[in-house]
């Protein structure tokens, strides 16, 4: 018996539609590929949809502008991530009796989660503080504010009364932004002649603790 061959479970298999839910995952995870390894300016839309497996139509469909894209696949998880340290690390902590002990291992951890999200922090640094475009809709991370906010309160309730040199809410901030930056530019900052990371790490520490108790210190 002869006859063209059944190509219909093929054919079925080829025009099986994926669900829009799958194609923005796919898109969300090579935009975040793309952007960390080409930043904000070097990366297109034609190239992140290659990299996803769809059409530059298909992106579109999803995410109108590359500003929209960059928000939804860096900003969005980095925030989500930031919550997630939040409460792992900072929820319910209160006031331990060995604060400065407990407050060294969050300050590690901390530079281990910003080393950990490098590529991405960078990613967003460049895109809010150099493009022409305007990547809008990124204001602050509630992550951070509530990092931000814990951290202000738990130094107002160590030593209530006193009168700090420097506002609370922007000391914590001002420690946090020597943390990142120390991290983000490491290899900048602290040549190797200068010690071994950890060293390098250590010194952050102590530098952090003893801003934030001179700042607690009574006059």
């Amino acid at each position: 018996m002869t006859g063209k061959p059944d190509n219909s479970s093929t054919t079925g298999a080829r025009r099986r539609r994926r669900s829009a839910t799958h194609l923005r995952s796919l898109i969300e995870e090579a935009a975040a590929g793309e952007f960390r390894d080409r930043g904000y300016s070097g990366a297109t839309t034609a190239v992140i949809a290659r990299r996803a497996g769809v059409t530059e139509a298909q992106l579109f469909r999803y995410f109108p502008t590359k500003a929209a894209l960059f928000r939804e696949s860096v900003f969005r998880p980095l925030e989500a991530q930031f919550l997630r340290f939040n409460v792992e690390h900072l929820e319910g902590s209160g006031l331990p009796e060995d604060y400065r002990e407990s407050a060294r291992r969050y300050i590690a951890d901390l530079q281990d989660f910003i080393d950990q999200h490098a590529g991405s922090l960078l990613s967003l640094i460049v895109a809010q503080a150099y493009e022409a475009e305007g990547v809008t809709g990124m204001g602050e991370m509630e992550g951070l504010g509530d990092y931000f906010e814990l951290g202000a309160k738990v130094m107002k309730q160590r030593m209530p009364g006193t009168k700090h040199r420097v506002e609370p809410r922007l000391m914590v901030r001002a420690s946090f932004a020597a943390v990142l930056a120390a991290v983000l530019f490491r290899d900048w900052l602290f040549p190797s002649s200068l010690g071994s990371r950890q060293k390098v790490s250590e010194a952050l520490i102590d530098f952090v603790l003893d801003g934030l108790n001179a700042n607690s210190q009574e006059d």
